[in-house]
């Protein structure tokens, strides 16, 4: 069973993914577009704009990117609050300009849906869905309460009610289902990268066992040699010391230990040779070990061993072999992956 420390401590891990870097290049980028958008719709198509308030929304959008880059290094992480509160700030950027030029009436509005499907890749649900029940209200007000675009001769631009509802209907359609499209294709693609750490530190701890087992094996070959010679040479010291009881003691220790170390190394290459893989252990115990790669993954696991009566089930006890444990493994991570809870 995994507690839920670990569960939250795993999602605060994946929340600070993020770079800092990786949100101000894409800042940058809709800084670039919004200028632009500026630019043409001033000079090319010929709006009367509030240029001067909305070069003011880009120029805050700007300095934040300043203050970014120089206070902070360019590996910086970013905790959940601080990607909550940058995706909010472009969030409401970007809904200040849409105000100061037409609402829902500027087809720019589409870029709204940026904010929360970014969030919805890296943010804890929670978040996501904070971002994204924003992001609604603040459209429901753009439709409602905002400076007319209007052209240098005085005409308001502006769609027909029954269009602009429709296009409010069709981005809060599109602020939920983007979200959620984005959180479970990003949510498959981490529980994929999470069963492939899994299965890799299964394989390396598997790896050190075998290396393990050599390396305890070649030791007792080793040893045996200059392990044999101390017990010869004690017991040849023993029959020149029999007159002296106490060098005869000593003597005599040093071969009893001699011994004790020869039974030692040989028990030790034996298991080595074996691989250690050949244990017996009860059920229980096994499956736990295959699941141990698995216990991180977000998922709760229990281990149930029980029999028709009221009394401790009597667990097989079952030979540990690496076949065994990757199958087992295999099992319980098909049950992690297709899993609800």
């Amino acid at each position: 069973m995994i507690p839920d420390r670990q569960i939250k401590h795993h999602d605060r891990e994946r929340s600070s993914w993020v770079r800092l870097r990786t949100l101000v290049i894409l800042r940058w980028i809709a800084i670039l577009g919004q200028i632009t958008a500026l630019v043409v719709s001033v000079r090319i198509l010929g709006l009367d704009l509030e240029v001067g308030l909305a070069a003011m929304a880009i120029g805050a959008s700007i300095i934040a990117n300043l203050f970014s880059t120089f206070l902070y290094p360019e590996t910086k992480r970013l905790s959940e609050l601080e990607a909550m509160l940058m995706l909010l700030f472009d969030l409401l950027q970007l809904c200040l300009l849409l105000y100061l030029t037409g609402g829902l009436n500027n087809p720019f509005a589409l870029l709204v849906l940026a904010p929360v499907t970014i969030a919805a890749t890296f943010l804890r649900l929670r978040d996501t869905a904070i971002l994204g029940i924003i992001t609604i209200l603040i459209l429901t007000a753009l439709a409602a309460w905002h400076i007319p675009l209007r052209s240098t001769a005085g005409d308001v631009l502006q769609m027909p009610d029954l269009f602009r509802f429709g296009f409010w209907v069709a981005l809060v359609i599109g602020v939920v289902f983007l979200g959620a499209y984005a959180r479970l294709i990003t949510s498959e693609i981490h529980e994929m990268s999470d069963a492939l750490l899994a299965t890799q530190m299964a394989l390396a701890r598997e790896q050190k066992l075998t290396d393990l087992g050599g390396v305890v094996a070649a030791a007792a070959h080793e040893l045996g040699t200059p392990l044999a010679t101390i017990k010869l040479v004690s017991g040849e010291l023993l029959d020149e010391l029999g007159d002296d009881p106490d060098l005869a003691d000593d003597v005599r220790l040093i071969g009893e230990q001699a011994n004790r170390c020869t039974a030692i190394l040989r028990s030790m290459g034996r298991a080595g040779k074996d691989d250690l893989h050949m244990r017996r252990v009860p059920l229980e115990g096994l499956l736990q070990e295959a699941a141990e790669p698995h216990l991180m993954r977000g998922k709760r696991l229990e281990f149930v061993i029980s029999d028709e009566t009221e009394m401790p089930a009597r667990q097989p006890i079952i030979e540990r072999r690496p076949e065994i444990v990757h199958g087992l493994r295999n099992l319980v991570q098909n049950a992690v992956d297709f899993s609800s809870d």
